[in-house]
């Protein structure tokens, strides 16, 4: 592995206090939630404990993020966004609830494209709102795809308010064309549903596939009031718990909008530091990062080819997810909790993902190529 990501020492990782590494007993790997397994990135580093050093731990200020993340955007995803659209969130599905909460009715429903990101499920019933379902299609090399017959039927329900595009998708790691956000953008256009995009993975875009920004189209909707995107630095450099994220408007109603509810949408001072931090100086992090993602995104396919011959895997085009179908092991509709109970290696439960995911399970491989192989060998055991 690459020095700038450190070792993954499995004694080191024991030492964090984090959710992936205290919710199970120390005989279980966990491979669930997603949290990379590598060094915080020294620019990173040395942004948070210098402002600790000065006692700098107060209520934060936006400072230059809007202009860190417009650099990082221009140069990296070939699109260039104005600042003065950004504002700081806590993080991506706190910003999206704000916006839900204030734009859409109670009572209406939310069309997501499952097997999807499970707060995506449950976190906006909280608000009195509802799932409305589009799957996603796969093909039978288990490639999965938008359905636009899908998406057309879910936007024309009369319940239909907004649309929550996973862009790139979380689990599947599909990052869609132009050509799919141009439809998406046709349909929503044709419907009038307001439309909420989802970006966080948008940094660990893996080689040989590029990410097309959805601000980015020449489309009417992305100039329209309710239109919104949301990413932040968390994914890609592996920071959630410093808690800070982005929203962008469209234009100046959905800035008015981010710009009343800013109390509602405070995030954290040292998240707001870090982020800065991993945009402008956190390139040669990044690109470590995503070739090592790449090299195991391969290495999986080989280890399940050798231990795993009957579990199906589409190799992600982002991030460090990988989405198995394991349906042919006949371990049920929830093959996670049997690789627990058998095998002591935590997965997510393909279930929590939505019906699509009965049978499915996802593994975080945004780790060392040894514990990588560590998982993969534990979940062979549990068969």
């Amino acid at each position: 592995m690459d020095p700038l990501l450190g070792t993954c020492s499995l004694t080191d990782l024991r030492r964090r206090r984090s959710h992936k590494w205290r919710t199970y007993p120390p005989d279980v790997l966990p491979a669930f939630v997603a949290e990379m397994d590598f060094t915080l990135a020294e620019p990173i580093t040395r942004a948070v404990t210098a402002a600790l050093a000065l006692g700098d731990s107060g209520y934060s200020h936006t400072g230059e993020l809007g202009e860190a993340f417009a650099q990082f955007a221009s140069g990296r995803l070939g699109w260039d966004p104005d600042p003065a659209l950004m504002f700081a969130i806590p993080d991506v599905m706190t910003g999206v609830a704000e916006v839900v909460d204030a734009l859409v009715p109670p009572g209406a429903g939310i069309v997501v494209n499952p097997p999807v990101y499970p707060p995506f499920r449950f976190r906006f019933g909280y608000h009195g709102r509802h799932i409305i379902d589009a799957p996603l299609a796969r093909g039978p090399d288990g490639r999965y795809r938008l359905d636009p017959d899908a998406i057309d039927a879910a936007l024309s329900r009369p319940d239909a308010a907004a649309y929550l595009l996973c862009s790139p998708h979380n689990p599947t790691g599909n990052v869609w064309s132009r050509a799919d956000l141009e439809m998406v953008a046709d349909a929503c256009q044709r419907h009038g549903t307001m439309l909420l995009v989802d970006e966080i993975h948008a940094p660990l875009v893996l080689p040989g596939t590029q990410f097309v920004p959805f601000f980015s189209l020449d489309h009417e909707i992305t100039r329209a009031p309710l239109t919104f995107m949301f990413t932040s630095a968390s994914k890609g450099w592996n920071i959630p718990g410093l808690k800070c994220g982005l929203a962008v408007a469209s234009g100046p109603a959905g800035a008015k909008l981010l710009t009343e509810r800013w109390e509602a949408l405070l995030c954290g001072h040292l998240g707001v530091l870090g982020s800065v931090a991993a945009f402008t100086d956190g390139l040669p992090w990044l690109d470590a990062a995503v070739a090592q993602l790449d090299e195991n995104r391969a290495l999986m396919s080989g280890l399940l080819a050798e231990h795993l011959p009957g579990v199906g895997y589409a190799a992600p085009q982002a991030s460090f997810l990988a989405w198995l179908d394991c349906r042919d092991l006949g371990l049920g509709d929830d093959p996670a909790e049997v690789f627990l109970d058998r095998g002591r290696v935590a997965l997510s439960h393909g279930p929590e993902f939505g019906a699509e995911g009965h049978g499915f399970a996802r593994l975080n491989m945004g780790t060392s190529p040894e514990l990588l192989e560590e998982a993969v060998r534990r979940i062979a055991s549990a068969r």
